[in-house]
């Protein structure tokens, strides 16, 4: 019996395996109201990043999308109850040592390896604020961090119930095959000026790109972004419902930590 009831325990109790800046944990709250009646859909996220919401809400199935093949690649590794056997220390030295052999191998054609997967969580957990952040010729540039104490972890054997009926790609949101009935949740980067700390490559144009992508999604979709005036303009003009919310501001050039004024967009939920 107590076999049986593990994998729904680990279900209740998993976290995000990675830094991720501007992470969205704390919107699982407000998402989870929409979800919860829809719970029998398959949640797809187009732009996953860090995996906090799919993580907090949990779904039987998932289609889960990003346009950075790394993060994809550590998913699908994770999937299969990766277990990293590389040392890791919080030392300078040994970070842009590892960096230069994460680099190497991506460059050199291993970028779907195990070892390009243990390299990057380490990275991850060791760079500066979690950044994923790439050079021009596709390389991890994010500098070392500045942690006292780093808890690294080794074995990931419990991610492997919950991920077994999650799919991973990789590419732009428009290639995914949407079914009519998925449930899609959206969470761009936010339309800032400031966008040293954003995913590279995501202008305005690609912010209408998604939301009219959703707009056309006959079941339910629910987006998030910071509220400005022309994405709550833009969202209101294609016909979603505003909820506005104040978030925490997760990381300013400035050090600036007020909460912001988040936006959540619904359209076909309840």
């Amino acid at each position: 019996m107590g076999l049986v009831a593990e994998p729904e325990q680990v279900r209740r109790t998993v976290r995000p395996p990675l830094k991720w800046a501007g992470g969205k944990r704390w919107l699982v709250r407000h998402i989870a109201p929409l979800w919860n009646p829809e719970r029998h859909r398959r949640l797809v996220e187009p732009l996953c990043g860090g995996l906090a919401v799919t993580l907090g809400l949990m779904p039987q199935q998932a289609l889960l999308n990003d346009i950075n093949p790394h993060t994809i690649n550590f998913y699908r590794w994770l999937k299969k109850g990766l277990r990293i056997s590389l040392p890791m220390e919080n030392d300078e030295a040994f970070f842009y040592e590892y960096r230069g052999r994460f680099n190497g191998l991506v460059m050199g054609g291993g970028r779907d390896s195990k070892e390009a997967a243990g390299l990057f969580y380490y990275l991850n957990r060791t760079c500066y604020n979690g950044l994923c952040r790439f050079n021009r010729k596709g390389e991890f540039n994010v500098p070392f961090g500045r942690y006292k104490r780093i808890p690294y972890r080794k074995d990931f054997i419990e991610y492997r119930p919950v991920l077994a009926n999650w799919e991973f790609q990789c590419g732009d949101f428009e290639d995914l095959k949407v079914e009519r009935n998925d449930f899609i949740y959206a969470d761009p980067p936010y339309d800032v000026e400031f966008t040293q700390y954003a995913k590279e490559n995501f202008a305005w144009e690609d912010q209408e790109r998604l939301v009219r992508w959703l707009a056309l999604h006959p079941g339910p979709a629910v987006i998030s972004n910071q509220a400005t005036n022309r994405i709550m303009r833009l969202y209101r003009e294609l016909g979603f419902k505003l909820i506005t919310l104040k978030g925490p501001r997760l990381i300013s050039c400035t050090g600036d930590r007020t909460p912001v004024d988040e936006v959540l967009a619904v359209k076909n939920c309840g």
